[in-house]
């Protein structure tokens, strides 16, 4: 059975690369993409012209006031468009070559909430740039009955703008990120976004097998597999009288001497009964 626990560093049992390591190494960009929107805080520095050095926060329009240039809107733009934008402005008559440096000292209130299996679910405000495994971390970590995907719902417009009507579903391997380390799944979090952690899937095995209980369901899954999952038969095992207790649309059906190769479904019980002979 495999779950995840991020808050423990470093990590154990299955993870071959740690959160840590992921969070750490994730080539996940710098705060130079970060998108300027009103209420943020902005340190401008322009090198050799202390004078000119101001911090300038975002007005409710999306625009700035900075000395020489006046106000211009800044909305949209990602911080290192803005030192561009800043660049080109200033050395229209007013500075010859400029180099503008820009720091994000305040975040405007982003918020994003996360549900399902983790151990603190609830709302949360994003500080800077928030990818999935730092938000999961924010809530608590996985828990022992994550499953193996997370829903990330966000609203987009047709031009990529946020808060229009338009959503979309990103659904993301959490398995491939955690256990493989794929840090394409790691994605930013973005402001108003919904992410849901989904429940494993599991399987039973009871009766004649060493380690009767609860397995995770995997696609694909047979008969021999979830058994040799269970650690295998006991000595006292029938191997021809297997049976499967499997409810579809809430009816309970038993299927008897299923064959080894038979495909099993989640939340089947697989009972191995005990050998008279």
């Amino acid at each position: 059975m495999w779950g995840y626990s991020l808050p423990a560093l470093p990590c154990r049992g299955p993870l071959v690369i740690s959160v840590l390591d992921l969070l750490l190494f994730a080539p996940m960009g710098t705060c130079e993409n970060y998108i300027v929107g009103p209420g943020d805080t902005l340190s401008i520095n322009v090198y050799e012209h202390p004078d000119l050095t101001t911090t300038v926060q975002v007005d409710g329009g999306g625009a700035i006031r900075f000395p020489l240039i006046g106000e211009f809107e800044v909305t949209g733009m990602d911080v290192s468009e803005l030192s561009q934008a800043i660049e080109k402005k200033l050395a229209d008559g007013y500075i010859v070559n400029p180099q503008v440096a820009i720091v994000v000292k305040e975040y405007r209130s982003r918020k994003a909430t996360i549900l399902g299996q983790v151990n603190a679910p609830a709302l949360y405000e994003l500080r800077g740039r928030t990818t999935l495994l730092e938000l999961i971390s924010t809530a608590g970590g996985l828990t022992a009955d994550a499953g193996k995907y997370a829903y990330l719902t966000r609203t987009l417009s047709e031009n990529g703008e946020r808060d229009a009507p338009r959503q979309e579903v990103i659904k993301i391997d959490i398995k491939k990120l955690v256990e493989e380390g794929d840090t394409t799944q790691n994605i930013l979090i973005s402001n108003g976004d919904s992410v849901f952690i989904s429940r494993m899937e599991k399987i039973y095995v009871t009766g004649e097998v060493k380690y009767a209980g609860a397995y995770p369901y995997e696609e694909g899954l047979t008969v021999i597999k979830a058994i040799t999952n269970a650690r295998g038969f006991t000595d006292r095992a029938s191997a021809t009288n297997i049976q499967i207790i499997r409810k579809e649309n809430g009816i309970e059906q038993v299927l008897s001497k299923v064959k080894m190769d038979e495909r099993v479904m989640p939340e089947d019980v697989i009972v191995v009964p005990e050998s008279f002979f």
